[in-house]
């Protein structure tokens, strides 16, 4: 959903002969997508994010069974590590902020709707709808110490936060390890500090152009230091109805059903990625108007925008300060 970042890998990726700065790449696959770290530091990390990727799989992905997160949503156990707890707190703020436009709830819904790569939408009987929706509401659920609190037909999904989550972990590993200049990027989903040291100029990273045919070409290129950015897509997941409308995989957390939108992009920066991740799929949710009003009243976030006009054009819009370049 969120493989729309497109990295500009203009640092040279190897160990070379020369004078002055170099920089060590790592990449490989993790959360069912990829990873690329890029620091400037002689020393090979692979063994150490490989044990860290493992540990945040086991406390929240859906996909594992016996992960922490899916023995919770089989009420086989109640019991979180730090890590579920550090997501759990942050999604309930988010959640609040967004009045519920962000819900690691609504995955019960998504699962019934069936979005996949292909095929239209099959309505659900509204009955069943509303049978799923009495288990969706990120209020209903609850943190007491390290064990949780929910309704027994709940199913927590933290997909849309979690792959900042992990971009978050390996910089503060790197951090920790007194590395000054890094670029971390999970599925698209990055977080910077410093600059890039062989070039002495700041990290730069392309956004998608948004295109139906699923192909990937770059709008622009922008610069980015000591911050992370995330990004949220509908054009490479979604449905269509018998009229031609197409339906974003977003999914209404009032209604249940699929918000028809002419948003295709979404762009946050914020200081973490975990948070930038979160807000990218409320602001997906919220449409351009709900997001102008939101971040009047959010300074610390710049949003950049992609979406199809009434002359099925597309156009971009930059909020508080989103980078041109």
């Amino acid at each position: 959903m969120k493989q729309v970042l497109i990295f500009l890998l203009i640092a040279s990726v190897f160990f070379t002969c020369e004078k002055g700065p170099s920089n060590t790449k790592l990449s490989g696959d993790v959360f069912g997508t990829s990873y690329s770290v890029i620091y400037d530091k002689d020393v090979d990390y692979t063994k150490s994010f490989d044990s860290l990727f493992a540990v945040i799989n086991t406390s929240l992905s859906t996909y594992i069974p016996d992960s922490d997160i899916s023995k919770i949503n089989r009420n086989e156990s109640n019991s979180i590590d730090d890590h579920f707890i550090t997501v759990f707190n942050a999604s309930k703020v988010i959640y609040n902020n967004t009045q519920g436009a962000f819900d690691p709830t609504i995955g019960v819904v998504v699962n019934a709707w069936d979005f996949g790569p292909q095929g239209k939408i099959v309505a659900l009987d509204s009955l069943k709808i509303d049978s799923l929706m009495q288990y969706v509401g990120f209020d209903k659920v609850n943190r007491v110490d390290n064990k949780i609190l929910k309704l027994k037909g709940a199913f927590i999904d933290f997909n849309a936060i979690a792959k900042g989550y992990g971009v978050d972990v390996i910089a503060n590993f790197l951090e920790q390890k007194k590395v000054d200049n890094y670029l971390v990027e999970i599925g698209g989903e990055i977080r910077s500090k410093g600059i890039n040291a062989e070039k002495d100029s700041n990290w730069k990273v392309g956004l998608d152009q948004p295109r139906f045919d699923g192909e990937q070409s770059i709008l622009k290129a922008i610069s980015i230091k000591d911050e992370a950015m995330a990004t949220s897509g509908t054009y490479r997941k979604f449905k269509v109805d018998e009229n031609g409308n197409r339906y974003a995989h977003i999914i209404d957390t009032k209604t249940g059903y699929p918000s028809k939108t002419n948003v295709l992009s979404v762009s946050v920066i914020a200081k973490d990625c975990m948070t930038a991740d979160a807000y990218a799929t409320a602001f997906q949710a919220m449409g351009i108007e709900g997001v102008k009003d939101f971040l009047q009243s959010h300074p610390e976030f710049k949003a950049f925008l992609i979406f199809e006009n009434d002359k099925n054009e597309f156009e971009t819009l930059n909020l508080n300060g989103f980078p041109e370049e």
